[in-house]
């Protein structure tokens, strides 16, 4: 039946996010405090990603530069997902692999962070984009599902991985706008205090 199915994927999706937030609670906040050393020393983040890992990128991005729940200056935050005058030249000059790192090569400073995000952990231009911002003395935040992939081996010890522990993309997509509004708040409450709700 239609709505068993339905209501199957909400339980599915929640069970998931339950089992999540332990298993991601430290990684998140880990991801937190880089985030805020980048932001408050001047630097600025780059993200990117293919296809909902593209809008994913981008969500992040409005939410530092805009802002998410509480009035505040915005946050240096540049989705490398969003140009495609950018993107085309580059896969038509070199290879669709150099989409992203021949941007965090021009747009990147030591300092900076990089927010990649891949549900397999294998996208080759992602792992590239990383590869260029270890050149650019960049912290790395991956943000995967499954077992991590390739990724895993490609961060150093003082990047951040944040691994959906799941087979299913739509499920890790789920859970990675999650996280994303993760970061944002606490972003928030670090710069900000905590929120008065009286």
């Amino acid at each position: 039946m239609l709505e068993q199915r339905i209501q199957q994927q909400f339980f599915d999706s929640a069970d998931l996010k339950y089992a999540a937030a332990a298993i991601l609670s430290r990684p998140i906040a880990d991801a937190v405090q880089a985030l805020v050393a980048c932001i408050t020393a001047g630097g600025k983040v780059l993200t990117c990603g293919n296809g909902g890992s593209a809008a994913d990128a981008q969500h992040f991005a409005a939410e530092f530069v805009g802002r998410f729940e509480r009035e505040r200056p915005g946050l240096a935050a540049v989705a490398l997902t969003t140009d495609t005058s950018i993107l085309t030249a580059i896969g038509n000059d070199y290879d669709f692999n150099s989409i992203f790192a021949k941007q965090v090569q021009a747009l990147g400073a030591p300092g900076d962070l990089l927010l990649a995000i891949s549900t397999s952990g294998n996208s080759a231009n992602v792992l590239a984009a990383v590869e260029a911002a270890h050149a650019k003395d960049m912290t790395v935040i991956a943000l995967t599902g499954r077992d991590g992939g390739r990724m895993r081996e490609a961060l150093d010890e003082t990047d951040v991985h944040i691994c959906v522990p799941h087979e299913r993309t739509a499920r890790i997509q789920e859970v990675h706008l999650l996280v994303i509004h993760c970061l944002c708040d606490a972003v928030d409450q670090q710069l900000l205090g905590e929120q008065d709700n009286a």
